[in-house]
């Protein structure tokens, strides 16, 4: 077994992670990658010495650089694929159930906050849902299926923010707050299950922790609607909700481009 380890100077967040984990698939010597983003580095197990990968990642652009190639045990590294694929589908599930709780309700409710943070559920579900479809597909199939996610979602943030901006300026009726409240506090509740399963994990790999980081950002959207709900409730006023159904729409057009940028 042998143990490669990279520098790449422009792999610093989630994004490019799972773009050279798209790039390397295929390659049948490599056993398991580890990545450490915080220090740019990826280290590669490999079951024999091979100028591919290096080859694969210079095709990237982000400035990968050799530096070291040397023999290990094949026992130094533990493939946890399995536990962190069964972790990851739950958290797929999760978010997707609520992306379509959160759409409906937000509809009945009138409420343009739970509709934006349905959105932002569903934003997760794809990203989730491409890392582990990194197995068994070829590479090509899933940019474009990277690509099409992308634009999708930004077409339904986009149609959102316009949405938004109608109901600012033409008299609309005040949401229902108690379902804003009640299913938020649900999503929380969700949300907040996810991040105890993805913490009693322990993992310490850079996309088990992009997806924390996105948790627990959930967590702090869902906090965010909740608010909104009471402030209806305080103010029988509109703007509450379409003032965090805007914050949270223009989060889902961010991360509409995360998924964009996995699809060049």
């Amino acid at each position: 077994m042998f143990k490669s380890v990279f520098t790449i100077s422009k792999m610093d967040c989630p994004s490019e992670e799972t773009l050279i984990r798209m790039k390397l698939e295929g390659l049948s010597m490599i056993k398991s990658l580890v990545f450490d983003i915080e220090n740019r580095k990826l280290t590669v197990f490999h079951s024999e010495e091979s100028s591919e990968i290096e080859n694969h990642l210079k095709e990237l652009n982000l400035g990968s650089q050799l530096q070291e190639t040397i023999v290990v045990q094949a026992d130094e590294f533990k493939d946890n694929s399995s536990v962190q694929s069964k972790l990851l589908w739950t958290v797929l599930i999760i978010n997707f159930a609520f992306f379509i709780i959160e759409i409906t309700t937000g509809f009945i409710s009138k409420s343009m906050g739970l509709v934006a943070d349905s959105l932002d559920m569903l934003a997760d579900a794809l990203v989730y849902g491409l890392s582990l479809w990194a197995v068994g597909s070829t590479v090509t199939r899933k940019k474009k299926v990277a690509r099409l996610s992308g634009y999708f979602q930004l077409a339904l943030a986009l149609i959102g923010l316009v949405e938004v901006i109608r109901r600012f300026i033409s008299f609309e009726e005040v949401p229902d707050f108690q379902t804003m409240i009640i299913v938020s506090i649900l999503a929380l509740i969700a949300n907040s299950v996810c991040l105890y399963l993805l913490q009693k994990s322990k993992s310490k790999e850079a996309h088990m922790k992009a997806t924390m980081i996105f948790t627990s950002n959930d967590i702090i959207i869902n906090t965010g609607v909740i608010l909104a709900g009471v402030l209806v409730l305080l103010t029988q006023s509109k703007y509450p909700d379409l003032i965090i159904g805007a914050i949270v729409f223009l989060i889902v057009v961010r991360g509409a481009f995360r998924i964009l940028k996995l699809g060049k």
